[in-house]
C-alpha cells in the first residue's frame, strides 16, 4: 500500500468534532482588551480638555479635541500590538506591565511632539509625566485583573506532547509559568503516537516538537479533524517552506521556493532606512559613545574600541566595531571563544555596565552607515565560531543568505541559553519574509529587549 493510500485509511478512522472557543468568551477578551486602551487615553483626554487645548494658539472645539483622543488611542492601539501589550491569555503579568509601559512611552512621545507643532514652543513636561503616571497606574489595575480574569473563566486546557528530535518540552511549559494554560495530561514519542493516534483522543492541545514532516502530516491532519489545535515547533525544511510562494501551473498548486531575494523596492528602502537611522543614532548618540570611550580608556589604558572579522551575505568578510568590553589580552592565544555571561572574568568593569544596556554595541552604527551591515539582520558570527556550529549544523550557512544585522529576530526572540538550532530556525524565518513592516516593528522590538538581561 502507497504511503498516500496509508494516510487516507487512516484519515478515514479520524474523528470528526467541531472545535473552537466559547464565542461569548472570545467577545469578552476583546472588550477587556478595547477596556485597556480607554484606561490609557482616559489621562490623556481629561489632560487635554483641561490644559493642553487651552495653550494651543487657536485652541480645538469637540472635532478637533475628539481627534487627538483618536490618534492617541490609534498610536496606543498600534505599538501594544507591537510590544504585544495585550496577550493576557500568554505573557506573565510583570511582562505584559512593562510592555504597557513601553507602548505608552512611545505614544506619549509622539503626541507630545504633534502638541509641540501644534503650540509652536515646548509644552510643559510636568503635565505629560503625571499623564504617563496616571496612564501606567490604571494599565497595570488592568493587566493584574485581566490576567486574573482570563484565568479564572478559562480552565487550563489538556494537553499532549509529541516529541522526536528533542524532547523537555513538558519543562519548558512550567518553567515559564504556562502550566496555568496547558495541563500536560502525556506525551510520547512521534513513532508511538503514529501506532494509536487514539492516545491524542480527549485533548484540545497537541504540541509538535520537532516532529518530521512525514509523521506531522498524520497528526495534524488527525488534531484538525478533531478540533485539536496544533502547536508546532518546526524543523528548518519547514521554515524554508513558509516562505514559499504559491504559485498556479499545469492546472496544479505549487509552492515556489527561492534563495533569498527580495524586491529591489524593499532593499532600496532598507538600505535608506539604515542610512537615515543610523545617522540620526550617531548623533543622539555621542555624547554617550565619547564618554563611554573616555571610561574604558581610563580603567586600564586600552583601546576604547576593538574590532573582529565577521561574516555578512553571501560569506563576505568584513570587520565589525564594538566598544571593547573584555581585557585587551581576553583572546591571547588566538582562540576565539564565545562569552559565558557575566560570570567570564575577561569582562572588565565598565565592560560588565556597558553589556547591561548594550551601549558596546553603538560602534556598530558606523558598519551600518558603510553598508557592512544592515539594522535589522541575522547576528553576524565570527568565521571560526561559524564554522564549528556547521560542522554540526550544516544548514547553519543558510543564515548568509541575507546582510547581517545590529538586531534582528533572534537577537529579540532569543535568549543566552536559547540553541544555536533554534536561533538558526528564528534567523531562517526573517530571511523567508523579508517586510519593511516586519522590519519596523523588529527595530520597535529592540528597545523592549535592551534592559532585560536573558535576551541576547
Amino acid at each position: 500500500m502507497s504511503t498516500h493510500d496509508t494516510d487516507t485509511a487512516r484519515f478515514k478512522r479520524m474523528p470528526a468534532k467541531c472545535g473552537g472557543d466559547n464565542t461569548g468568551l472570545v467577545i469578552a477578551k476583546r472588550l477587556i482588551k478595547a477596556l485597556d486602551v480607554v484606561l490609557a487615553a482616559l489621562p490623556f483626554a481629561v489632560a487635554w480638555y483641561m490644559w493642553l487645548n487651552r495653550q494651543i494658539a487657536t485652541p480645538y472645539y469637540s472635532r478637533g479635541s475628539m481627534l487627538m483622543i483618536a490618534c492617541f488611542v490609534m498610536l496606543y492601539f498600534v505599538f501594544g500590538r507591537v510590544y504585544e501589550a495585550f496577550t493576557i491569555s500568554y505573557g506573565q503579568i510583570t511582562d505584559i506591565i512593562w510592555s504597557q509601559a513601553l507602548a505608552l512611552v512611545m505614544s506619549d512621545i509622539i503626541i507630545y511632539v504633534i502638541n509641540w507643532l501644534l503650540m509652536l514652543r515646548l509644552p510643559g513636561i510636568p503635565i505629560y509625566l503625571c499623564v504617563f503616571a496616571a496612564q501606567l497606574c490604571l494599565c497595570s489595575l488592568w493587566a493584574v485583573l485581566a490576567n486574573k480574569w482570563y484565568f479564572l473563566t478559562h480552565k487550563p486546557k489538556r494537553s499532549f506532547i509529541v516529541w522526536d528530535m528533542r524532547a523537555g518540552l513538558s519543562e519548558l511549559i512550567s518553567y515559564y509559568g504556562m502550566d496555568a494554560k496547558f495541563e500536560v495530561a502525556g506525551d510520547c514519542s512521534a513513532k508511538q503516537c503514529i501506532e494509536d493516534l487514539s492516545v491524542l483522543d480527549g485533548m484540545e492541545v497537541v504540541f509538535l516538537s520537532g516532529v518530521h514532516s512525514t509523521d506531522r502530516n498524520v497528526i495534524i491532519k488527525y488534531c484538525i479533524s478533531a478540533g485539536i489545535t496544533a502547536f508546532i515547533i518546526p524543523r528548518i525544511g519547514d521554515t524554508l517552506l513558509s516562505g514559499a510562494k504559491r504559485v498556479h501551473m499545469l492546472h496544479l498548486p505549487m509552492l515556489r521556493l527561492d534563495r533569498y531575494a527580495p524586491a529591489p523596492e524593499y532593499i532600496f528602502t532598507k538600505r535608506l532606512l539604515d542610512i537615515v537611522l543610523s545617522a540620526m543614532a550617531l548623533v543622539v548618540f555621542s555624547p554617550v559613545m565619547l564618554i563611554t570611550a573616555a571610561l574604558i580608556k581610563h580603567e586600564d589604558g586600552g583601546p576604547a574600541l576593538y574590532k573582529q572579522q565577521r561574516l555578512t551575505k553571501d560569506g563576505k568578510l568584513f570587520y565589525i566595531y564594538k566598544f571593547r568590553s573584555m581585557r585587551v589580552d581576553a583572546e591571547k592565544d588566538g582562540v576565539a571563544r564565545l562569552s559565558s555571561g557575566d560570570n567570564d572574568d575577561r569582562i572588565t568593569k565598565i565592560g560588565k555596565k556597558i553589556r547591561a544596556v548594550r551601549i558596546d554595541e553603538l560602534p556598530q552604527l558606523f558598519n551600518i552607515l558603510a553598508g557592512d551591515m544592515s539594522i535589522v539582520g541575522p547576528r553576524p558570527e565570527r568565521p571560526s565560531i561559524a564554522e564549528e556550529y556547521e560542522k554540526v549544523i550544516p544548514e547553519f550557512r543558510l543564515r548568509l543568505q541575507a546582510k547581517c544585522g545590529l538586531t534582528g529576530y533572534a537577537q529579540i526572540y532569543g535568549k543566552y541559553n536559547t540553541t544555536p538550532y533554534d536561533k538558526l530556525q528564528m534567523d531562517l524565518i526573517y530571511i523567508a519574509n523579508p517586510r519593511i513592516s516586519e522590519d519596523l516593528k523588529l527595530m520597535l522590538m529592540t528597545v523592549k529587549i535592551l534592559f532585560q538581561k536573558e535576551s541576547t
